[in-house]
């Protein structure tokens, strides 16, 4: 086995891949030994910190977004700044707190959960961003009770932070209201959430199967959040006359 095999055997990748540079780096510089093996550590730390931010974001599903920087806060009429930035800086995170946007569709909320579930990751939490009826599927394909159990217990206690997006968008059953409540309910006072939904509270109850399970889930979502709410015209509407114009300008010009 050569020494690049023993050192990735022993967990030290990155040394192994940078090992005939290290060796020419000491060399040149005259490195005691204290020194090359304080500069091994501190290279496999800086290479660790990174590999892990990857698999947590990875496993974060998050997928590609917009950064804050693009938000245009300006363009609604009405959205709490200060808020949203507390929510950007994980403030709600230390005391099991949830966010609640509340917007409707085209006004920036998912970009802002997303941007949150990022934030997390780089603060070295777990975070998974999903949208709701993707959660729901998820745990409805589950053919036995022990699986369910198991995908419940990984939603609910090995996530750091959960976004759940798309809340309103689709009416649920019992089964899948009930799924919904109990991974809200396990996760409260416990583990944070972050919600999006196109819905005032005050609409929740024409999206499930009674008035009971809404205001049961209301009233976990509710304690212990701040909610956000954003009005205003859809992003993309402006975005789709702006383009039009552009074209009926140029249009114009050619004739």
């Amino acid at each position: 086995m050569t020494l690049h095999e023993k050192l990735a055997a022993l967990g030290l990748r990155h040394t192994s891949l940078i090992l005939d540079d290290l060796v020419a780096t000491a060399t040149k510089r005259r490195m005691g030994l204290a020194e090359i093996l304080e500069k091994i550590a501190d290279d496999e730390l800086v290479d660790r910190t990174h590999r892990s931010l990857e698999r947590r974001l990875e496993c974060s599903k998050i997928g590609r977004f917009k950064p804050m920087a693009d938000f245009d806060w300006n363009w609604p009429k009405k959205i709490d700044r200060p808020n949203v930035e507390s929510a950007l800086r994980l403030e709600f995170l230390e005391h099991a707190r949830n966010i609640v946007l509340v917007a409707p569709q085209g006004l920036g909320k998912t970009m802002i959960a997303q941007n949150i579930a990022y934030s997390a990751v780089q603060a070295g939490h777990s975070a998974l961003f999903t949208t709701a009826s993707q959660l729901l599927i998820d745990l409805c394909s589950q053919e036995t009770a022990r699986n369910l159990d198991r995908r419940l217990k990984y939603y609910c206690n090995q996530i750091g932070l959960l976004v759940l997006d798309e809340i309103g968008y689709l009416s649920y059953d019992n089964r899948n209201a009930d799924l919904l409540y109990q991974v809200i309910s396990r996760r409260y006072e416990r583990k944070s959430l972050v919600l999006t939904t196109n819905l005032a509270f005050s609409n929740w109850p024409n999206i499930f199967p009674n008035a009971t399970s809404a205001i049961a889930l209301i009233d976990r979502v509710v304690h212990h959040s701040e909610i956000i709410a954003i009005e205003g015209a859809s992003y993309r509407c402006r975005a789709a006359e702006l383009s039009a114009s552009s074209r009926r300008s140029k249009r114009g010009r050619d004739s």
